[in-house]
């Protein structure tokens, strides 16, 4: 014997359903957190949020012009401002950024 469903039930059912797909798409949207220059991966390899703010002497393997942008590790749809790095997971980056993690497109 099987037993109807009481309006009830269906309502509950309902809201929980309901209350997935909204939180469920809400953290779906959520964008990445933008990478910090103190944080400590992007203190490592001495990440920029300008490239015209590189240090040099401390990274002689910078080469003016080199930017995330035009970097090979650099994800995501371009025109963005910041877009993910494989080098730097959860997090995105400035395309005028820079890093010692920089290398060039093929």
């Amino acid at each position: 014997m099987t037993h109807p469903l009481s309006r009830r039930t269906v309502v509950k059912s309902l809201v929980w359903v309901s209350a997935g797909t909204v939180f469920g798409e809400r953290r779906a949207a959520a964008e990445p957190a933008k990478l910090s220059v103190s944080d400590p991966a992007a203190v490592a390899l001495g990440y920029v949020e300008n490239a015209s703010q590189v240090d040099s002497k401390k990274y002689p393997n910078y080469v003016k012009g080199s930017t995330c942008e035009n970097c090979l590790k650099l994800e995501g749809k371009p025109g963005d401002a910041y877009r993910p790095c494989e080098l730097f997971k959860d997090k995105v980056v400035s395309v005028n950024g820079w890093c010692s993690g920089w290398t060039a497109e093929m």
